[in-house]
C-alpha cells in the first residue's frame, strides 16, 4: 500500500522502492511530479512500493534517499523538447541531471553530490517531464501533461515493479 508521508517505514527492515514527486505545485506545469504522486498515493500499490510528494524539500528530503535502495524521482524540466516528453534518466553524479530543470534544481544536485560524497546515494531512475514554461499562481497541469499524464504513472508503476523485483532478487542471492 503506498503512502504520500512514508515515515513509518523508514525504521523497517524491508527493502523497497519509494516514488518521489518533486516539483512546486503553484507553478502549473512544474509540479508535474507532484500531481503524479498524489495520484499515484491514491492506487493500490504494493507492498514495499511508497510514494512521497517531495515538493521542493531540497535537503530535507535527505533521509529518504539514505531510506531507500531505490528512488524514482518525477520531475518536469524546460529542455525545449515537446512539452509532455517523458524521459528516463539514471543520473548517478549531479552533472546526470538534465541541465535545464526546473525552478528547484539546485537543491536536489545539491542533494545528490552530498549524498554521493556520504557514500549514501541509491539507485535512482529519473522521469524528466518537459515542459513549456512555468506558469505561476496556476495549481492545474496544461491539457497536454494531463493528455500524458497516464502513461507517465504507468511507466513510473512499471519501473516500481521492475526495481522492487530486482531488489528482493538481490536480497534472495
Amino acid at each position: 500500500m503506498s503512502a504520500i508521508h512514508p515515515v513509518a517505514f523508514l525504521n523497517s527492515d524491508l527493502m523497497a522502492v519509494l516514488i518521489m514527486g518533486i516539483g512546486n505545485y503553484l507553478m502549473g506545469d512544474e509540479g508535474v511530479g507532484v500531481h503524479a504522486a498524489q495520484r499515484l498515493a491514491k492506487e493500490s500499490l504494493p507492498e514495499g512500493v511508497d510514494v512521497l510528494d517531495g515538493g521542493t524539500g531540497g535537503f530535507f528530503l535527505m533521509e529518504y534517499f539514505e531510506n531507500y535502495p531505490v528512488v524514482i524521482l518525477i520531475d518536469a524540466t524546460l529542455d525545449e523538447r515537446p512539452t509532455g516528453t517523458i524521459r528516463v534518466i539514471e543520473p548517478r553524479f549531479a552533472a546526470d541531471f538534465p541541465r535545464a530543470m526546473s525552478t528547484h534544481d539546485i537543491g536536489l544536485r545539491d542533494l545528490v553530490e552530498g549524498l554521493t560524497i556520504l557514500g549514501k546515494l541509491p539507485k535512482i531512475y529519473l522521469f524528466a517531464v518537459s515542459i513549456a514554461m512555468v506558469q505561476p499562481q496556476q495549481i492545474e497541469l496544461s491539457p497536454e501533461l494531463e493528455r500524458i499524464m497516464p502513461e507517465l504513472l504507468e511507466q513510473v508503476k512499471t519501473m516500481a515493479m521492475s526495481a522492487l523485483k530486482e531488489t528482493a532478487g538481490q536480497i534472495m542471492a
